[in-house]
């Protein structure tokens, strides 16, 4: 059993003693009380996920819809290595510098790449090992939870729902056409602004990139750097990030307790 868990566990049988002993009005206060004290458990009020590299795994879409993409622009001779680049920043950026295109097919090189996406790599995907359950126990102890991703944003939106994290996310907050969130620091500041949140170092900002983290730093916000993602090691801890964790039981006991 996890400390949250046990912890609950007593609560649960004084909650119900004093229920038996003082009736429905004990039971509110009470019940409400159990809440005060398990949020009162984390560092932090609100959290910012990113999706990709953090919550869930989607190296195999990813790559299959680059690989697409690349095979319609007549692109081939290329590194999985230089594939691993692309993960992070937005496609956009990834096209020009890594490939040298002009504005014109970088659009058609986004655009190919949606059409596989949506179609296969969306699903091409899985949730790493113990993310269920982090989410389940920060929900519980009344965690703000949200998500900034540079992936375009109604193609997350379809993940979440898909892997029914949706119940846990209060909003998600991703890339669009209009390039008005065109970096991970606008992308964090719009889920800020549409909250009405301050910035302070209760909302942190969790992931996986150097996007991720200069985001979170840029915004005001406190940050977490996980290991365990697509982010370069040496290069994800020169960022300076407020707590560093190497896998999601790591990253558990950093949050819950």
């Amino acid at each position: 059993m996890t400390n949250l868990v046990i912890v609950c566990w007593y609560l649960f049988v004084i909650w119900s003693l004093i229920f038996m002993k003082n009736g429905f009005v004990a039971e509110i206060s009470f019940t409400f009380n159990i809440f005060a004290f398990l949020k009162t458990m984390s560092k932090f009020s609100h959290i910012i996920f990113d999706l990709d590299g953090t919550l869930t795994d989607n190296t195999l879409g990813i790559g299959n819809s680059l690989k697409y993409a690349l095979e319609q622009m007549q692109i081939e001779n290329y590194s999985e290595e230089i594939l691993g680049q692309f993960i992070g920043p937005p496609l956009q950026w990834g096209f020009k510098n890594l490939f040298g295109m002009n504005e014109r097919n970088t659009e058609l090189a986004v655009g190919y790449f949606r059409e596989y996406y949506q179609e296969k790599g969306l699903v091409e995907n899985e949730p790493y090992p113990g993310i269920y359950e982090l989410l389940e126990e920060l929900h519980f102890a009344g965690i703000k939870m949200f998500i900034a991703t540079a992936k375009y944003e109604k193609f997350a939106l379809k993940i979440i729902e898909y892997f029914e994290f949706d119940k846990y996310i209060i909003q998600l907050s991703g890339a669009d056409y209009s390039g008005r969130k065109a970096t991970k620091t606008a992308i964090i500041a719009n889920v800020l602004e549409s909250q009405q949140l301050v910035p302070s170092n209760k909302i942190v900002m969790i992931g996986d990139t150097v996007y991720d983290i200069k985001g979170g730093k840029e915004n005001g916000l406190s940050t977490i750097a996980v290991g365990y993602g697509f982010g370069k090691g040496n290069e994800l801890k020169n960022t300076n990030p407020d707590f560093w964790v190497e896998n999601v039981e790591e990253l558990y006991e950093l949050l819950i307790n």
